[in-house]
């Protein structure tokens, strides 16, 4: 009896712990804001759909906002949408008509180790694949995890930068390049950016 008493408290107690568990990664995924956007809106459209909070355009101003907090981006077009990251760094410009322009963005928090700053960049690209998204340059071949691409990574003069089009629709430039982090002075660290805008370059 009292082993039967000392097996249901065990199991009592592991279901409670993997219910607290799962609660703390809702609250986790809950507390993330983010920016939801689709370039060539009305900026207040942008603002009133997104959780992040971020300021109202200047009028008859081309210029620029950052959100108050780091937040991801989700790019909401029915077809070629995905989502990034939370991004500390993240810069949405609006043009003197009020409409979203273009997005710039490092979609992580800090510099990260070459495996996480593969892991996030082949992550973004597989979005972009499932979603119709091509390559727009040969020159400019999408990132892999091979040990050609990681040897220019590590180059600190070389790095690495690919495009991307949506059709005739959309052109994202996604670069990585070796980044000096003073608070990992002995480890290489790496800095993804993002550019998303109307096509600025012919596939």
């Amino acid at each position: 009896m009292k082993r039967l008493v000392r097996m249901g408290w065990r199991r009592g107690a592991l279901v409670l712990a993997v219910a607290v568990l799962l609660a703390l990664i809702v609250i986790a995924t809950q507390s993330e804001k983010e920016i939801a956007l689709v370039i060539g809106e009305p900026w207040d459209d942008m603002r009133q759909r997104s959780s992040a909070t971020i300021e109202p355009v200047i009028p008859g101003t081309f210029w620029g906002r950052l959100p108050q907090a780091g937040a991801r981006l989700r790019f909401i077009d029915l077809q070629y949408g995905f989502v990034t990251p939370v991004a500390r760094y993240f810069s949405v410009t609006f043009t003197k008509d009020g409409l979203v322009k273009n997005v710039r963005m490092s979609p992580q928090i800090e510099p990260l180790l070459l495996d996480d700053t593969l892991k996030v960049v082949l992550d973004l690209q597989e979005q972009w694949r499932q979603g119709g998204w091509s390559v727009t340059r040969p020159d400019f071949p999408a990132f892999a995890d091979t040990p050609q691409w990681r040897a220019q990574l590590q180059n600190v003069r070389r790095g690495g930068k690919t495009y991307w089009h949506a059709g005739e629709q959309y052109q994202i430039r996604l670069g990585v390049r070796r980044f000096k982090d003073d608070r990992h002075p002995t480890q290489e660290r790496y800095l993804i950016t993002l550019g998303l805008a109307r096509p600025w370059v012919k596939p």
